[in-house]
């Protein structure tokens, strides 16, 4: 929340630190805006970084792919822009950003330490062995179709239907494939697989395994962060988000109808 204290008048800063800070609240922006941060988060974390470092004020707009600052010290201002040419989901690194700027606010690190730190920030390896995640979600997308009242056959090919499609995203990711595609494929995979279920007739509902592995796909962040700009007044970045959520479902349903297709089955 911005508070009066914000406005208070400062000393104005020099434009070598002006330029300086502007640099840093954007970079935070940016990784804000890149692992799947809300826009209201955004301004207001943005906001704390730059009048914590000595601004009287920052104007913040938030686009879906791009983001632009103006910050002003002393009647100076600086305005610079900073376009997200990748997105994805990273709680850790909105986490971090999050206690970076709280300590900035409280006046506890300078920019040498916040510029140290947003480094390391930005270098931060994934949490998890990539063979763990892809076991979790082959386990989770298992369990809901367990959930749902498949027998134990069905949830078993729902297992390794979900693991290999998320060994084929990782592999789509890897190689920096167009996001939609990379979601087609990867629902294209896991329908091939599930598929197997229906013609083999395993069990009584072997078309739950179809439904269940390809959860994995399903654009929570996007849609949730859309609803949450939406009810923020952030309209064009809440509509954009929430066509992508759309788009992310579209694709889903594209690739199990090819693998659906291609296997001959039918009735999901």
């Amino acid at each position: 929340m911005i508070t009066a204290k914000h406005i208070l008048q400062k000393p104005p800063l020099t434009h070598e630190t002006l330029t300086d800070v502007t640099d840093l609240s954007l970079w935070a922006g940016q990784m804000l805006l890149q692992h799947g941060a809300d826009s209201q988060r955004i301004e207001e974390t943005v906001h704390h970084i730059g009048t914590g470092l000595g601004c009287d004020w920052l104007d913040i707009l938030v686009s879906p792919n791009a983001l632009i600052i103006t910050a002003n010290s002393g009647g100076e201002f600086r305005t610079k822009v900073r376009r997200v040419t990748r997105l994805g989901v990273n709680l850790a690194i909105i986490d971090s950003i999050n206690d970076l700027s709280r300590r900035i606010d409280h006046g506890l690190v300078d920019r040498v330490y916040i510029r140290a730190e947003m480094e390391r920030i930005s270098k931060t390896p994934a949490l998890y062995n990539r063979w763990l995640i892809v076991g979790m979600i082959g386990l989770s997308c298992a369990a809901f179709c367990r959930l749902f009242g498949a027998e134990l056959p069905v949830t078993l090919v729902t297992f390794f239907a979900a693991a290999a499609a998320t060994f084929f995203r990782q592999e789509m990711i890897k190689r920096h494939l167009n996001p939609y595609v990379t979601v087609m494929g990867t629902a294209f995979v896991a329908g091939v697989i599930a598929s197997t279920a229906t013609l083999l007739k395993i069990g009584a509902q072997p078309h739950l395994a179809l439904a269940a592995s390809v959860l994995l796909l399903v654009p929570g962040v996007p849609l949730i962060n859309a609803a949450e700009d939406l009810l923020f007044g952030h309209s064009v970045t809440g509509i954009v988000r929430g066509l992508t959520g759309a788009l992310i479902a579209l694709c889903i349903a594209l690739g199990l109808l090819l693998a659906m297709g291609l296997m001959g089955v039918s009735g999901l």
